[in-house]
């Protein structure tokens, strides 16, 4: 196999969503270490790309705004791009339909292509790729295309100032939310509001996260307790991560904040229905709790706090 030294443009594709992200954080870091001296070019989603420049890992970072088949237009200023990038080598980590067909866009030769795309150079081949979870399953990807260690995550390069919040010495992080469309993966927001109630009561300051999505469900339970802090709407990424990393615990439902939390190394606990498998998807970190019931709505508090280590 070729020096992976010598390389001197890669191409690295992965799309979100968020939890999808930052478990690729690993896999990012060691194509980086793979190809110290080469021009790498990520092709992500417009949600991502300021998050992954500033990572540090990527000489440029292109945008792909996934068009429609009927965008034609669209379609082949991509192709083009991606023809004239001049890569020698890919490494699809989004490995889906889409990509596969980039794969077919590039002229012969094609470069050396890490994925699952027919006829690539570099095939993950395990047929039960899609039971593993997604960072063995990455890290067994690249290995087929001859890179070996994968490092742990590290998200320093994210970490920001927050003390314009001037939040308690000991707070704890609460996610509450989740897609839209999946509420069966939402844990009551009666129930998030009781655990609110129980750090205050443990003078842990609970902190709220989430986006408009969650305005309802944050709602409730800043009305139910007055000690909760709602950043809601208000924290970048990079500020996630920093304050995943001094938070004393978080606690939230299957969503892509808590994986950016939980790979801070701050202590998870993360709760699962029957809608979502953590064995192929959980947040990883350092010490991450999986609570999982068939409906959410079957979990106890009692349950929860068990997993938390606070004593009155």
């Amino acid at each position: 196999m070729r020096d992976l030294q010598s390389y001197q443009r890669i191409l690295v594709i992965k799309h979100g969503a968020l939890g999808d992200v930052v478990l690729a954080q690993g896999p990012f870091q060691a194509i980086r270490q793979a190809h110290p001296n080469a021009r790498i070019t990520l092709l992500t989603t417009a949600a991502f790309e300021g998050f992954l420049r500033n990572s540090g890992l990527f000489d440029e970072v292109w945008i792909d705004e996934k068009p429609k088949l009927w965008q034609l237009g669209t379609i082949l200023k991509l192709k083009s791009r991606l023809r004239k990038g001049d890569f020698e080598r890919v490494y699809d980590l989004q490995t889906s339909s889409r990509t596969n067909s980039y794969f077919k866009g590039f002229a012969k030769p094609k470069p050396e292509w890490s994925g699952i795309a027919p006829g690539c150079s570099h095939p993950h081949s395990n047929p039960g790729r899609g039971a593993l979870h997604t960072i063995e399953r990455q890290a067994e990807q690249l290995q087929m295309a001859g890179i070996d260690n994968i490092p742990a995550p590290d998200f320093s390069w994210a970490y920001r100032d927050i003390t314009k919040y001037d939040l308690a010495s000991s707070f704890a992080l609460l996610v509450p939310g989740g897609s839209a469309h999946r509420p069966e993966k939402r844990w009551p927001a009666k129930k998030y509001a009781e655990l609110a109630n129980y750090l205050a009561a443990n003078k842990v300051q609970p902190v709220l996260l989430g986006g408009a999505a969650e305005a309802d469900v944050i709602g409730e339970i800043m009305s139910s307790c007055v000690q909760a802090v709602d950043l809601s709407g208000k924290t970048t990424l990079e500020e996630i991560a920093s304050l995943g990393r001094l938070a004393r615990l978080s606690v939230g439902n299957d969503t892509g904040p808590l994986h950016l939390i939980a790979a801070v190394n701050c202590p998870v606990t993360v709760l699962f229905s029957s809608a979502s498998d953590p064995a192929r998807a959980r947040p990883r970190g350092r010490d991450v709790t999986v609570l999982r019931k068939s409906s959410l709505e079957e979990l106890p508090l009692e349950e929860v706090i068990k997993t938390l280590q606070i004593e009155k």
